[in-house]
C-alpha cells in the first residue's frame, strides 16, 4: 500500500484538501443569504440548482464509496498498481455531502421565496432524466460481475458533464438580462479558490509519488477543477465587466422582474434555457 515519501507534501495535501473544503462549502452560503435578505429567488436559475443537485449527488456517491469501501479500492489497485494511492481524500467526501445538503436548502429556498414566473426548464427535465435512467442502467450492467469500480466512475463522468452542463442556463440567464444581480459574486470567487486549491491539491500528490496515476485514476476530480475555473472566470467577467452594477437603473431594473417574468410563458416567443 501507498505512503507518503514527504511529510511536508503530505501536509501540504492535507491543507490545500481543508482550505479548498471550507471555500467550495462556504461558496454555497452567500446565495443562501442573498436570497434569505432579498426573499426572493428572482435572478437565481432553477436549471443550475436541479442540475447541481444532480451532479453533488452523483460525485457523493463516487467520493463516498472510493472512500469508504475496501472493495472499490482494491479493485482500484487491481487497475492502477497497488504502489498506488486512492484518489479520494476526507475532504473531498465532506465537501459532496455538504454541497447536497446546501443544495437541498436552496431548493427549499426556492419554494418558500419570491420567484416571479421563474421555472423548472423542459430542457433540463430531460436531462436530469436522461442522468437517472443512464444511472440505473450503468447498475443493472455492473451487478453480475460486481464491476464497483466502473460503476462509481459512471457517476464520476455523470458529474463531469453535469458541471460542464448546470453552468450553462446561469451564464445565458446573465446574457439576456444583462446583469448579475440575484446571482452571488461571492458564491464564484470563494468557487474559484476551492478550483484552484483542488487541483493543486492533485499535483502535490503527483509531486511526492512521481506519477501522474492520480490524475487519470480520478479523471472526475481532475476535469472538475479545470470546469470549475473556466465558467467562475467567465462569470467574474460577466459581473465585473460585462454588467456592472454600479450603473444608474440596475437595481431598479431588477426590481421590476418580479412583474416581468425571466422565463415567459410556453405560448410567448422566448427560446428554452439549454
Amino acid at each position: 500500500m501507498a505512503s507518503w515519501n514527504s511529510i511536508y507534501l503530505e501536509v501540504t495535501y492535507e491543507v490545500f484538501g481543508w482550505i479548498a473544503f471550507f471555500s467550495w462549502s462556504f461558496s454555497f452560503y452567500p446565495q443562501v443569504i442573498l436570497n434569505y435578505r432579498r426573499k426572493s429567488v428572482v435572478g437565481l436559475n432553477f436549471d443550475f440548482l436541479v442540475l447541481n443537485m444532480t451532479k453533488h449527488s452523483s460525485y457523493l456517491i463516487y467520493n463516498a464509496a472510493m472512500f469508504f469501501s475496501p472493495t472499490i479500492q482494491r479493485q482500484y489497485h487491481e487497475k492502477y498498481g497497488f504502489q498506488e494511492m486512492i484518489p479520494v481524500a476526507a475532504n473531498d467526501v465532506a465537501f459532496s455531502a455538504h454541497a447536497v445538503a446546501l443544495t437541498a436548502f436552496t431548493l427549499f429556498q426556492v419554494l418558500i421565496y419570491e420567484r416571479g414566473n421563474q421555472k423548472v426548464s423542459k430542457t433540463c427535465t430531460a436531462i436530469t432524466t436522461a442522468v437517472l435512467a443512464s444511472a440505473v442502467v450503468c447498475l443493472i450492467i455492473a451487478w453480475p460481475k460486481h464491476s464497483w469500480l466502473w460503476l462509481i466512475s459512471m457517476f464520476n463522468t455523470i458529474q463531469v458533464i453535469m458541471t460542464a452542463i448546470k453552468y450553462i442556463p446561469q451564464a445565458i440567464m446573465n446574457f439576456r438580462r444583462k446583469s448579475t444581480v440575484g446571482w452571488s459574486i461571492g458564491n464564484i470567487i470563494l468557487d474559484l479558490l476551492g478550483g484552484i486549491l483542488n487541483f493543486g491539491q492533485m499535483g502535490v500528490q503527483s509531486i511526492d509519488q512521481d506519477t501522474l496515476v492520480n490524475f487519470y485514476g480520478n479523471i472526475g476530480k481532475t476535469l472538475l477543477s479545470l470546469e470549475v475555473v473556466f465558467f467562475d472566470l467567465l462569470f467574474i467577467f460577466q459581473h465585473y465587466v460585462l454588467y456592472p452594477a454600479y450603473k444608474e437603473g440596475r437595481n431598479q431594473t431588477i426590481m421590476q422582474e418580479s412583474v416581468t417574468p425571466l422565463i415567459k410563458s410556453p405560448e410567448e416567443p422566448q427560446s428554452t434555457n439549454v
